[in-house]
């Protein structure tokens, strides 16, 4: 019998760690080829983890909620079928595991020069160690942080927390406000201060909670989202603005074809489709508004592909924003059929990490839930989202050559957030105008 080793596979662009959520096979279990060992979530998508070929599961590795780096080993399997595959090396020779199992001494980890971290104790994401060098933070002080996270994970928030009651020589202030952990009667204010460019919440405000009032635990992708969303907010100096457009032939196009496509396509004609594809030629025309800045903010990398995330609403309340890969190069059959499978697999949570990567700009539908205008957070690391309002008719002035008239249009607002650190107000105002000109222009003759 051969061991080999289940590895925590690569889950797309950025993703370095996963959580494991569920063991679905115990030590001594037998497992077939392609069989679900395990439940694994990203913040990005759930996933499960099949065996690559078949055997006796004799080792778990980690237990359900570790945090795990991509390409660790999470399990040993012992196999006879597996010796004719080219299997990686045994676990003991891994050095992502060694990575988690192995201690430095205090002494050895003080005299490492800052942004060392090779002999940490503890997994920390690539983020907070970059800020962790950014700040001068040593291993040995890194690892004095509590962690909030999971299984006592230090978090970005709890390296920003931490900074402000940090002397210069790497040692702690001793306040009071480490023993307020019990909810209070008295609001404090939240106080803010900025540190080598972060800006560091010092104290979150206590939260009086009366009787007969309920606490949530927050899940785990409302934790995600609410982390990204700070973050978006901490790192983009957002600016938004609106243009009212008139839709109505967009309307009465939709109207009038929407039945007739069905019929022969076996497929719904929303008007996310449309607003897809006014969004991807605009992005053609102001290519600048489809970039991402990278981790030095200093260089802005321009993305070739147009690349069309759209935020679908879970049925647990939480959102998540499948991607329309290359929406510039299909025709609005290809681009409805893409948006309604993705939304629909979405809401069934049955959307493969791929199927969430590679982002270039956002769109988010807030007209579905009535609203007529938003201001969204951008997803980062892209620069703009674009929130679409409710159709709305409105009595309106109508220029014809023969004089002004007034008449019923449909109308409807749209806001594009973006980061005024590479996107001005001339790129972001006439990016939005120039997808409400497409919207506007709608050909009424257009096939379906």
């Amino acid at each position: 019998m051969a061991n080999f080793d289940l590895i925590m596979p690569k889950m797309g662009e950025s993703v370095a760690e996963a959580t494991i959520i569920k063991w679905t096979k115990n030590e001594g279990d037998f497992v077939k080829t392609d069989e679900t060992v395990l439940e694994i979530a990203t913040d990005k998508v759930d996933s499960e983890i099949p065996s690559p070929f078949e055997g006796t599961l004799v080792k778990k590795l980690f237990k359900e909620g570790d945090v795990v780096q991509v390409g660790a080993v999470i399990a040993v399997i012992s196999s006879d079928a597996a010796a004719s595959v080219a299997a990686p090396a045994p676990v003991t020779e891994t050095p992502a595991k060694a990575e988690v199992i192995t201690a430095s001494s205090s002494a050895n980890k003080a005299t490492e020069p800052v942004g060392n971290f090779s002999g940490a104790t503890k997994f920390y994401s690539p983020l907070v160690k970059t800020i962790a060098k950014e700040e001068g933070i040593s291993l040995i002080e890194l690892e004095s942080i509590k962690g909030s996270g999971q299984s006592g994970r230090v978090t970005k928030a709890d390296v920003l927390a931490y900074l402000p009651n940090r002397q210069k020589n790497g040692t702690t202030v001793s306040t009071a406000t480490e023993n307020k952990q019990s909810v209070t009667s008295t609001p404090e204010p939240t106080k803010t201060t900025s540190v080598a460019d972060h800006t560091v919440l010092v104290q979150r405000p206590a939260v009086a909670v009366g009787a007969g009032d309920e606490i949530i635990e927050m899940d785990r992708m409302r934790k995600i989202i609410a982390d990204h969303m700070v973050m978006s907010k901490h790192v983009s100096p957002h600016v938004t603005s609106f243009v009212e457009a008139d839709v109505t032939s967009l309307v009465m196009w939709r109207d009038k074809a929407k039945k007739e496509f069905e019929k022969r396509e076996g497929e719904k004609l929303t008007f996310t489709p449309l607003f897809i594809e006014a969004v991807a030629k605009a992005i053609k025309d102001f290519p600048m508004i489809n970039v991402s800045v990278d981790q030095t903010g200093t260089k802005i990398i321009k993305r070739k592909n147009i690349n069309i995330g759209m935020a679908a609403a879970l049925p647990s309340g939480n959102l998540i924003v499948p991607v329309i890969k290359n929406a510039d190069e299909k025709n609005l059959l290809g681009i409805t059929k893409a948006v309604n499978d993705l939304a629909t697999r979405a809401r069934a949570n049955k959307l493969i990490p791929d199927e969430i990567q590679g982002g270039t700009f956002t769109l988010t539908n807030v007209g579905n839930f009535g609203n007529v205008m938003g201001t969204p957070i951008i997803n980062q690391p892209q620069v703009a989202i674009l929130a679409v309002g409710a159709i709305k008719k409105k009595p309106a002035v109508i220029e014809t050559p023969q004089g002004d008239m007034i008449g019923i249009r449909h109308f409807m607002f749209l806001s594009l957030s973006y980061d005024h650190r590479v996107v001005d107000g001339s790129l972001g105002g006439s990016f939005l105008r120039k997808v409400a000109d497409y919207l506007e222009a709608w050909d009424m003759n257009r096939s379906v």
